[in-house]
């Protein structure tokens, strides 16, 4: 390899850290929502698949059955990372970096 390729390859690493940068400040920002029971439990969480909000309907509250509750929050943020973690691949495969979706 000469002086030159070894540069362009330099360049190219530097574009795609760049890339990656931006992407992962982008998923920091981006919002995707997971919901049960018809919206009565909603699960917002970040492109990271961070949980940034919780809503239960109180319609969804049944003091005498609180397990269905939480069956409906698990369900309502185990959708809402699921959304995540397809933007975040999404978003990596759009960087021609293919499989690292889950690694952000």
């Amino acid at each position: 390899m000469n002086q030159k390729q070894i540069q362009k390859m330099m360049a190219q690493a530097q574009q795609m850290q760049a890339g990656m940068m931006k992407m992962q400040e982008e998923l920091a920002e981006a919002r995707v929502e997971g919901t049960a029971a018809g919206g009565l439990v909603k699960a917002i969480v970040s492109g990271q698949g961070e949980l940034v909000e919780l809503s239960i309907s109180p319609e969804s509250v049944d003091l005498e059955d609180m397990e269905l509750l939480e069956d409906l929050i698990l369900v309502a943020v185990r959708n809402a990372v699921e959304k995540s973690k397809d933007l975040s691949k999404s978003r990596m495969d759009s960087l021609g970096i293919p499989g690292l979706g889950g690694m952000m």
